[in-house]
């Protein structure tokens, strides 16, 4: 079967649901993933979802801040949340597709949103900092993000690190700017290696290429500046690595009325 899956951070699911609305009309994806939905699970807009086709959908939301969820065409089996640090903050959430989705094999996803850690890329100056780095440093340890030969796991979400030289505007100019500073580079390229990990955009564009999910709101014209970074990911593990048939950017989502700084990321897979 074919599986087309898309991730996003929308930045205020409620806010933005008209833009979904559009997304979802535009590129159909079977199953979406949102980060910084920014409500509280009683809040979530389930009924225009399920209008939109959505029948399926977990949730792990908190008022304000944060905030992840999975809408779904297909049914899923299970659904769990992890937490991470100590801290009860909705940043991970995951489901399993199996028969009653049609999947000849189990088919685990998980959907992440890394803390983005402040603006002082120092530990022991930054709390938020610290948080990211420990955070990543628990999904390296965390058995459950480490497939075993044959698994068919996929990993999403905003991940909050753009991790090589051509996922930013400026490698140079970046070096000491939270998300891509070596230090978290290091430690997100670290969990994709303890899990095996293929980053599914690097494996089909070059390195050489200049590849951007995010763009600051604060850029007075985003296109002509064009300072992105890629915070946004869609990682597989080895036994999907030959079942990706396409991979895609919605950049155009940037420029949509009231935009989130972040644009949806799809991939199609053949399962």
């Amino acid at each position: 079967m074919r599986l087309t899956l898309s991730t996003w951070n929308i930045n205020s699911v409620r806010f933005r649901i008209d833009l979904v609305a559009k997304f979802i009309k535009a590129v159909r994806p079977d199953v979406l993933c949102l980060q910084e939905t920014k409500c509280p699970d009683d809040a979530f807009p389930l009924k225009r979802f399920k209008r939109l086709g959505y029948e399926h959908v977990v949730l792990n939301g908190q008022k304000g801040h944060h905030g992840v969820a999975i809408v779904s065409r297909i049914p899923f089996e299970s659904h769990d949340i992890r937490t991470f640090c100590g801290k009860v903050d909705s940043r991970h959430i995951s489901v399993s597709f199996g028969s009653s989705a049609g999947m000849s094999a189990p088919l685990v996803l998980h959907n992440f949103y890394v803390p983005a850690g402040g603006d002082i890329p120092d530990p022991k100056l930054n709390p938020k900092f610290e948080h990211k780095l420990s955070f990543l440093d628990e999904m390296r340890d965390c058995a459950p993000l480490h497939p075993a030969e044959g698994d068919r796991h996929i990993l999403v979400g905003d991940l909050n690190v753009a991790p090589y030289e051509h996922d930013v505007w400026s490698h140079k100019q970046l070096l000491n700017v939270v998300s891509h500073t070596p230090i978290e580079c290091e430690k997100l390229l670290a969990v994709q290696s303890a899990g095996a990990w293929i980053d599914i955009a690097r494996q089909r564009i070059p390195m050489s290429e200049k590849i951007y999910t995010w763009w600051s709101y604060r850029a007075a014209d985003w296109v002509a500046s064009d300072r992105g970074r890629r915070l946004d990911h869609i990682w597989v593990s080895q036994a999907l690595g030959d079942r990706v048939t396409d991979f895609s950017i919605t950049r155009a989502a940037r420029g949509w009325e009231g935009p989130s700084d972040h644009v949806p990321v799809t991939a199609v897979m053949e399962l």
